[in-house]
């Protein structure tokens, strides 16, 4: 399958004010896996997908998508 999965990873992990490698070895992964998943050239597999997930602490659908992302500042001002 070469569908394109979309992720906030690098939002999530900026935010949080993680480096790559700090991100990879909190999930058990190589830090250019990390680098691979934010620029769209790997998908997750569902296992770190998950881990992913619940290191985060927010739902799979919050991180990936089959669909480009809006803004979080759109998404949370249409919830209100």
């Amino acid at each position: 399958m070469g569908t394109k999965v979309h992720n906030r990873i690098a939002v999530l992990r900026t935010e949080r004010g993680l480096s790559r490698k700090e991100l990879a070895e909190a999930v058990g992964v190589n830090f250019q896996t990390i680098g691979y998943l934010e620029r769209g050239n790997y998908n997750a597999s569902l296992e770190l997908a998950l881990t992913l997930s619940e290191f985060f602490g927010l739902p799979v659908e919050m991180i990936f998508s089959l669909k480009p992302f809006k803004p979080l500042s759109e998404e949370l001002s249409a919830k209100r």
